[in-house]
């Protein structure tokens, strides 16, 4: 089973209205860097990397600030497209520059399944045999 993502420009598009779709995303910024961080050689540096989020078109953070349009991650960072006006009041110091869908779960269609349709899906899949290496994620 051969699952195929590909690398979105986030300038170009934005996963759309489609609240909790999950992907992984190209986030760009910049390490903390002081004093303290003298013997960090990657204080200061720039960084590229990925992470898995999930896109929403609102969210409220723990500190009760409304954001609209973001990247949410495992820990609850909020994280805006890049290039969205710097005078906006949701301005984020580690934009996403890329996006790529995640593979849905094997043997279906979806992202998530709950209860008993988890249950039969799961096992659906291991009887297929979706459950060895088929194939790999290409992300281009």
């Amino acid at each position: 089973m051969a699952g195929v993502a590909r690398w979105v420009t986030i300038a170009v598009d934005a996963p759309g209205t489609r609240r909790g779709i999950p992907v992984v995303a190209a986030i760009m910024g910049r390490f903390a860097s002081d004093d303290a961080d003298e013997r960090d050689p990657d204080a200061g540096q720039e960084f590229w990397l990925v992470r898995s989020m999930h896109f929403t078109t609102r969210h409220f953070a723990e500190d009760g600030r409304e954001y609209r349009d973001c990247f949410v991650d495992s820990d609850g960072v909020v994280r805006l497209p890049y290039g969205r006006d710097h005078d906006e009041p949701q301005d984020c110091d580690d934009p996403i520059t890329h996006f790529a869908e995640l593979p849905t779960l094997p043997g279906t269609n979806v992202h998530y399944l709950l209860g008993e349709k988890a249950k039969t899906a799961r096992a659906n899949a291991l009887e297929e045999g979706h459950n060895g290496v088929h194939g790999a994620l290409a992300i281009s």
